[in-house]
């Protein structure tokens, strides 16, 4: 996650508070994804950006994560992601991002919220 996403992160955080924010990724690699959703719950793990050691504990998802996908108006998922879908790694980028959200999220789930 770059570092202007970072700060958008932790400010909307600030603003909203960290129980009020969700946040969706879309990367295309499961790494990646992880990478990101590690920055979002527990902080940057490269110590380079604005959430070096914040770990605002934020709900994360991917957006092909079926709690999301169910969701999103169909037409505008099938437009935005659905070319994209047929060559991602779906399961592992939804198992690495559930890793981190289950390992480091504070607060509840979709399901529970």
């Amino acid at each position: 996650m770059d570092l202007e996403n970072q700060k958008r992160v932790k400010e909307l955080s600030e603003k909203y508070g960290p129980e009020n924010v969700i946040v969706i990724l879309g990367g295309a690699e499961a790494e990646a994804s992880g990478l990101a959703a590690e920055t979002v719950t527990n902080g940057d793990p490269t110590f380079a950006g604005p959430l070096a050691g914040v770990p605002l504990g934020l709900r994360v998802h991917h957006i092909v994560d079926p709690e999301i996908k169910d969701v999103v108006d169909p037409a505008v998922y099938e437009e935005q992601v659905g070319m994209m879908e047929m060559v991602m790694p779906i399961d592992e980028i939804i198992a690495e991002v559930r890793e981190y959200r289950e390992k480091f999220c504070k607060f509840l789930d979709l399901e529970t919220a």
